[in-house]
């Protein structure tokens, strides 16, 4: 049974029932998402808590640590509740320099998915996003070799469904030309409003949106902006960060992450706020 307490309600990805309000592990990792936790306890609280209070959506990736989330996840949380889905991503690596080179040849992508399947313990991932694109966001180019080779391993039972991040519109319609995908996952904010129709394509179509970096790349005065709509509600600027992406369209889906169980509560109640058409509207110009 999924809980509808959280902000937001629930949504389906393919036919795995989630709650919009999820949970991003990535900053369980040490600074720069490289090695173990400074409070290996902290980070299991965390997770604990996330499941306690009703999150059924966890995501992770095994290049964060490397391998560190995920390992975290499987000794919090493991074994599973049957209401709980993990979604990881492959095609990208750590390197020592704490960059994240492409890793979408097959062979990569083939390890890949067995190493998350290992490391968390898992016969078979949720839900697999492609990662395309490098650091400095979405490239352009064909995502039809490394998606086929997901494809082949969803036909041999290690994957139920499939998603792309960091993608292009054309990207995203080129791997829905080859398989069914549940999500797209992009960077996506009220300064960054690229995604804008792709967002209400994919409402559409029942395909999920989930957006990464709530607050990032604002600029001084957009975010000066925030800062006086958040004032004037009385909230911390991620709250209504957080609120106005629940707010915009029903098929976004979160996952701000948090190594804090004090802060992960902080994060659930902003998201509830209810922001009204005139706070809307302003928050609108931020990003048009």
């Amino acid at each position: 049974m999924v809980s509808t307490s959280l902000p937001g309600g629930t949504w389906t990805l393919g036919d795995l029932p989630v709650t919009r309000f999820g949970y991003g592990a990535m900053q369980l990792a040490g600074p720069w998402v490289m090695g173990p936790p400074a409070d290996h306890g902290g980070a299991l609280a965390v997770l604990r808590a996330a499941v306690e209070l009703g999150i059924t959506h966890i995501d992770t990736s095994e290049a964060y640590g490397p391998h560190v989330t995920n390992q975290l996840i499987r000794e919090a949380l493991h074994p599973y509740p049957d209401s709980l889905h993990i979604v990881t991503k492959v095609g990208a690596n750590r390197d020592q320099q704490g960059g994240w080179p492409p890793a979408r040849d097959p062979e990569s992508l083939r390890r890949s998915v067995h190493e998350n399947l290992e490391t968390l313990g898992l016969d078979v991932l949720d839900l697999v996003n492609l990662r395309l694109g490098d650091a400095a966001g979405p490239q352009p180019g064909s995502v039809a070799e490394a998606f086929e080779t997901l494809v082949g391993l969803q036909q041999q039972g290690l994957i139920r469904h499939l998603g792309v991040s960091n993608a292009t519109p054309e990207q995203v319609a080129e791997a829905q030309a080859i398989a069914p995908i549940v999500c797209v996952q992009n960077m996506y904010n009220l300064a960054h409003r690229q995604d804008d129709e792709l967002i209400d394509a994919l409402a559409e179509q029942g395909i999920a949106y989930v957006p990464f970096f709530p607050l990032g790349g604002f600029s001084p005065l957009q975010s000066s902006v925030l800062s006086t709509v958040a004032a004037r509600l009385e909230a911390a600027p991620m709250s209504v960060a957080l609120a106005w992406l629940l707010q915009r369209s029903p098929n976004i889906l979160l996952i701000p992450g948090t190594s804090s169980a004090t802060h992960l509560h902080e994060n659930i109640a902003g998201a509830a706020l209810s922001l009204s058409d005139d706070d809307l509207a302003e928050l609108d110009k931020i990003g048009r």
